[in-house]
């Protein structure tokens, strides 16, 4: 599955490039996907790593997609995304030394609040989606590949669904772009919780359907492995992904808070319980 994402971003998109890495580097590249940035997380939790192991982390942050094919060409350390598939074959093909659950929380559908499709009289996320495509209502995608692409792609396959047309927009951009464009286009998409909190621009557009295990947004942390990257910082790396496992790492993630809403909520959201220590 990496080596397709490979494959795909390979023929549509340039990569950010990131320096060779070191074992003996003071620093570690942490490949991640846009919403943790976006949410202020890593401004919340990174200085208490770092004043803990006197580590430096540097974020790259982009879609899910191009985070793991960035990690399995040896370009970062650590990889932080929220696609279990992915993530697991990332492990799989020997990209990845183990995968755990780090933190969760959810995806919601926002729109204008005039809600043309009746999105809020839902029952499921993708009958929601059925009701944006009925009417033809404008809906904007990430269409890049992220974790909530893949989710977006997910419910419209739920729903038996093929989106097509001029209704259906792909913005090829990150969470707070696509958020920008369905405001100015009275449109529909759906968004991670923690980057819609945090969305400042909502201008009429309101969350329109939550709930229902469909809709959870499970993150994982992942070390690169170095037998497939011997360049690869994996002592560091591995204090690190040991740190936001343990209390500590929990601790910071858990109080993050935007409007008085907790934003990521440590360990699996399929069991409730907060991940183990990776030791």
């Amino acid at each position: 599955m990496i080596r397709a994402l490979i494959a795909a971003f390979a023929a549509t998109a340039a990569l950010p490039a990131v320096p060779a890495l070191s074992a003996d580097l003071p620093y570690i590249v942490l490949q991640s996907t846009t919403s943790t940035r976006n949410s202020g997380l890593y401004d919340s939790v990174l200085p208490r790593f770092e004043a803990a192991s006197g580590l430096e982390v540097r974020v790259v942050a982009v879609g899910t997609g191009q985070a793991l094919m960035n990690a399995a060409r040896c370009d970062g350390d650590v990889v932080i995304t929220h696609d279990r598939t992915a993530e697991e074959s990332f492990v799989k093909e020997g990209y990845g030394v183990e995968r755990f659950d780090l933190m969760h929380n959810d995806f919601v559908v926002v729109g204008p609040g005039a809600d043309p499709a009746s999105v809020a009289d839902s029952q499921t996320a993708a009958e929601a989606f059925s009701r944006i495509a009925g009417e033809r209502s404008p809906f904007v995608s990430r269409g890049d590949l992220s974790g909530t692409h893949r989710k977006e792609q997910a419910i419209w396959g739920e729903a038996g669904i093929e989106p097509e047309g001029t209704w259906y927009m792909e913005t090829g951009a990150g969470m707070g772009a696509a958020l920008n464009m369905s405001v100015g286009l009275d449109a529909y998409t759906l968004s991670d919780r923690a980057t819609w909190v945090r969305f400042r621009n909502k201008h009429r557009h309101a969350l329109l359907f939550e709930g229902g295990t469909d809709l959870a947004n499970q993150y994982g942390i992942i070390a690169v492995s170095p037998e497939h990257c011997p360049g690869a910082n994996s002592k560091a790396a591995g204090i690190f992904v040991d740190w936001m496992l343990s209390e500590d790492g929990r601790a910071a993630i858990g109080i993050l808070e935007a409007d008085g809403k907790q934003l990521f909520h440590p360990g699996s959201a399929e069991t409730g319980e907060t991940a183990p220590s990776a030791d």
